[in-house]
C-alpha cells in the first residue's frame, strides 16, 4: 500500500472502489442500456452521471480518476467515443472537476458550483468541438430534444450535489 492509499480509511477506499467499478460496468452496460431500451441514454450522459456520483460520494482525486478513464475505458470496450471526440471528453470531464472544486470553494454555494462547472465544461466542449470537428457536427450534438434533457440534466444533477453536502452540513 502507497502512501497515498494509506491515508484513505478502509470505509473510504471501499467506497471509491464500488464506485468506480460500479461506474465500470455502468459505462460498460450503456449500450446494452440503449438498445434494450430503445432510448439514446447517451443523452443522459452516463460519465457525467458516475463523474457527479464522485463528486458528492468520493474523493477529489477519485473524481479526476473517473474523469480521465471513463472516457478512455468506454472507448477501450465499445469504440465509442472516437478517438479525438474521447479526448474532448476526458478535457470537458476533468474541467467540470476542477472547476466544481474551485466553484464550491470560492463561492461556497454547492448549487451553483455544479451549475456553473457543468454550464462550463460543456460549453468548453462544444467550443473544442467546433475547432476539432465542424459547425455541423456542433449542430447535430446540439439538437433541440438533446440540449433540452441536458438542461434537465444538470439541474437534476446540480440539485443532487446541494441536496447531499447541504445534509451533510446537517
Amino acid at each position: 500500500m502507497n502512501v497515498q492509499t494509506a491515508s484513505l480509511s478502509k470505509k473510504e477506499l471501499l467506497k471509491a472502489l464500488l464506485l468506480d467499478a460500479g461506474a465500470l460496468a455502468f459505462i460498460f452496460l450503456t449500450p446494452s442500456l440503449a438498445h434494450l431500451l430503445s432510448f439514446p441514454v447517451y443523452m443522459l450522459e452516463p460519465m457525467r452521471v458516475m463523474l457527479i456520483l464522485s463528486l458528492a460520494h468520493s474523493s477529489k482525486k477519485n473524481s479526476y480518476l473517473l474523469a480521465l478513464t471513463l472516457p478512455l475505458f468506454s472507448f477501450l470496450v465499445s469504440g465509442h467515443p472516437e478517438a479525438v471526440k474521447m479526448m474532448v471528453i476526458t478535457a470537458e470531464l476533468v474541467l467540470n472537476v476542477f472547476l466544481f472544486y474551485l466553484l464550491s470553494e470560492r463561492i461556497r454555494n454547492i448549487f451553483w458550483s455544479g451549475m456553473l462547472s457543468i454550464l462550463v465544461s460543456k460549453l468548453c466542449c462544444y467550443l473544442a468541438y467546433l475547432a476539432v470537428f465542424s459547425l455541423a457536427f456542433v449542430r447535430a450534438e446540439a439538437a433541440p430534444l438533446f440540449l433540452l434533457v441536458q438542461a434537465a440534466t444538470t439541474l437534476v444533477f446540480s440539485t443532487y450535489l446541494f441536496l447531499l453536502f447541504k445534509r451533510r452540513q446537517s
